[in-house]
């Protein structure tokens, strides 16, 4: 399920959508959002939907978050971020991962923002629906 069938405008769209729902559901400035798209081609990435059954082409979201976001905002935001996939690439919700890599602020850098992100604190903005 490489996006090589996603034209940039396609592309572009979705990174937009991304970006906007990754900002507004964890509370984030949204200029601290990058969206990669890599595609590794046909037959890039694969998993086997059940025990016994010839494994399948997927496609996999992987996103940073700072430490410490609850694990029920992550789940809300994956699924978001999943509905996008659906809804502009075409993609089959079984056929999509999302994994999550967990970071402290100041792993992220961002010059043009001040420098390091800052870390996440309970009760701040986002940290629930």
């Amino acid at each position: 399920m490489s996006l090589r069938f996603a034209p940039t405008r396609l592309a572009k769209r979705l990174a937009a959508a991304m970006s906007e729902t990754y900002a507004s559901r964890v509370s984030v400035d949204i200029r601290r959002i990058s969206v990669a798209i890599r595609e590794l081609g046909e037959g890039g990435v694969w998993r086997v939907p059940e025990v016994g059954q010839e494994p399948t082409e997927i496609a996999m979201l992987m996103r940073d978050i700072r430490r410490e976001r609850p694990a029920e905002l992550r789940m809300y935001v994956a699924k978001a971020l999943c509905a996008h996939c659906i809804d502009i690439l075409g993609l089959r919700e079984d056929r999509l991962n999302v994994e999550s890599t967990q970071h402290d602020g100041d792993e992220k850098y961002h010059p043009t923002l001040g420098g390091y992100s800052p870390n996440w604190k309970a009760g701040e903005a986002g940290s629930g629906r």
